[in-house]
């Protein structure tokens, strides 16, 4: 918490949520060294659970943070020890102005976070571009991964080529549309099934990590890098059990996607969250969590 500037601290203060308050309360920071910088990167994260209980990693999505657990955490900490963490580029850890963010080095970053906070094989879950971030990441270091969880997950379409263009002013345009809380709000309605769940919280939650230095260049720099693109001719390689849970009424990706990752990942299964969009981690927690922890 003391790493998080003040006029951050200060807007989490209006949240009205326990969990949006507990979660924002438990968030740490570790200095972490990486091959991306010579400084150390202040990386934020929540761990909660026992630690003799097996370690179960949750990412976000696309220009969000580790806020996005905060109906998920209570359930799974009985079970689980349970790690959050902000990826490069996105929620409240730190930006540097001389990292190219990509997937590339969110990747590297967050092998830098296993190595040195957590140090075991963890069950890696992915929500949207976090799914597409966790198979990556299964991909190229196995051994770090148990499980792989997919939550209406990113990752088999090709990448957008538009991003390569966003020169001065389109990328502070692109931003600042982006940071425009109407704009964030719509985002929110159509993510939910139910659309009282895209609340004043829900919305507060979604845009803290907005006050952040330099949030608009990094994600310049990683919508320029044209983001994940398809995995679908590597999904085959992956040997690890996998679990793809899906919101049957996801309007974000659709719910084609949801069959194909299943028909491609030799060793996986598809379940299916009644009544629920885009994200069923914050829409139907009480059916995601005991999916989780059966799997």
């Amino acid at each position: 918490m003391a790493m998080l500037p003040f006029n951050i601290i200060q807007e989490a203060e209006k949240l009205t949520e326990s969990h949006s308050l507990n979660l924002f309360q438990q968030i740490k920071f570790i200095s972490l060294s990486t091959s991306l910088s010579n400084k150390p990167i202040n990386t934020s994260y929540v761990v909660a659970g026992d630690a003799d209980k097996p370690a179960i990693l949750l990412l976000h999505g696309f220009d969000s943070s580790l806020m996005e657990y905060r109906r998920l955490l209570p359930l799974l900490t009985p079970h689980y020890q349970v790690w959050l963490l902000d990826l490069l580029g996105f929620g409240f850890t730190q930006r540097e102005t001389n990292i190219k963010y990509s997937p590339e080095t969110i990747k590297t970053h967050l092998y830098h976070f296993w190595s040195e906070a957590i140090v075991k094989p963890v069950i890696l879950v992915g929500a949207s571009m976090g799914g597409a971030t966790a198979i990556d990441f299964s991909l190229t270091y196995p051994q770090a991964i148990q499980k792989l969880i997919l939550l209406d997950s990113v990752g088999l379409t090709k990448q957008p080529v538009m991003g390569k263009f966003l020169f001065p002013p389109l990328g502070f345009l692109a931003t600042e549309f982006l940071r425009n809380l109407k704009v964030r709000q719509n985002i929110s309605q159509t993510a939910y099934f139910d659309k009282s769940f895209a609340s004043e919280d829900a919305l507060r939650c979604a845009a803290l990590h907005l006050l952040c230095e330099n949030w608009n260049n990094a994600l310049i720099s990683f919508t320029k890098s044209c983001g994940y693109g398809s995995f679908a001719e590597d999904l085959q390689q992956l040997k690890i059990p996998s679990l793809v849970i899906w919101g049957e009424n996801d309007k974000i990706l659709g719910i084609k996607p949801a069959k194909k990752f299943t028909d491609l990942i030799v060793d996986s299964r598809l379940v299916w969250i009644e009544n629920c969009g885009h994200v069923p981690h914050l829409e139907k927690p009480q059916m995601t969590a005991p999916e989780i922890i059966n799997f």
